[in-house]
């Protein structure tokens, strides 16, 4: 009887330990898939921010610094607009672009924190957040983006 009770016991406790390696890989995988996506929408949106510059530099030039912008495809192109996408668009993930004046050294014309403020250069932050059990995570990326067709 004894034997039985162990032997019954070596089983669950195998079975229980498959069942939570098993849960934590399915986890493990599923974050896997929701950063490579977020990832690939880091990149999508920099692009998406490259071609609204190509269009024409005021549509960089003329956002509000510190304001949130959401990348939509209408039209045929690409634009930036102050309201938030169709969720349908997006599925879970929100993702925001913001820009941010850029300052030159007056001497060496390098980018500083001080300087003369440089109207053909802005700081771009595109960032992508999901929620993902019970919280919010987030990818950013921050690029600089010239007027190249002066």
């Amino acid at each position: 009887m004894v034997e039985v009770m162990v032997a019954v016991a070596i089983v669950a406790a195998s079975i229980f330990t498959c069942i939570f390696v098993s849960n934590r890989a399915v986890f493990i995988a599923r974050q896997s898939v929701y950063t490579t996506q977020a990832s690939f929408l880091l990149e999508e949106g920099a692009e998406v921010v490259r071609i609204v510059r190509d269009n024409a530099w005021t549509n960089i030039s003329g956002l509000t610094v510190g304001t949130d912008y959401y990348p939509n495809f209408t039209g045929g192109t690409w634009t930036l607009s102050s309201t938030s996408p169709n969720p349908s668009q997006t599925g879970i993930y929100t993702r925001t672009v913001a820009v941010a004046a850029v300052n030159r050294d007056n001497i060496t014309a390098d980018i500083s924190a001080t300087g003369t403020d440089d109207p053909g250069t802005k700081m771009v932050t595109v960032t992508v957040s999901w929620p993902e059990g019970g919280t919010t995570l987030s990818k950013s990326l921050k690029f600089y983006i010239s007027n190249i067709f002066l």
